[in-house]
């Protein structure tokens, strides 16, 4: 079981940054890939970025390339998320998620747990 924890999120201009995280709980975080997803209102939840149990490798939806980067850090339990040039349109709830297979290659909201979420909002 694993619980996971994300913070970090608020209100933001466009134009500018935010870092969550995804604090999880166990000892055997390291043997989770770990994945970022959003929700908008009205809209289906959506893949973010993935990253792979070292942290060595990661996906990105394309969309997304060059402005958001994920990253972990085994020794804390924490998978990050720092978001730059934020837009209006990134307003969502991001969640976190955790899975051992590998739905972590997949956009597809496959993951075996789930945090709360986090709300980002970005005014223009």
């Amino acid at each position: 079981q694993v619980q996971l924890v994300e913070s970090g999120g608020g209100l933001v201009q466009a134009g500018g940054s935010l870092r969550l995280s995804c604090a999880a709980s166990g000892r055997i975080f390291s043997s989770y890939a770990m994945g970022w997803f959003r929700q908008a209102p009205g809209k289906e939840r959506e893949f973010v970025a993935a990253v792979n149990w070292s942290g060595g490798n990661t996906k990105y939806a394309d969309s997304l390339k060059g402005r958001f980067t994920i990253s972990r850090d085994n020794a804390k339990n924490t998978v990050y998320l720092q978001m730059n040039s934020l837009k209006p349109e990134d307003t969502a709830v991001y969640y976190c998620a955790a899975t051992r297979t590998s739905a972590w290659l997949r956009v597809t909201p496959e993951y075996d747990y789930w945090g709360q979420g986090t709300q980002v909002t970005v005014s223009s």
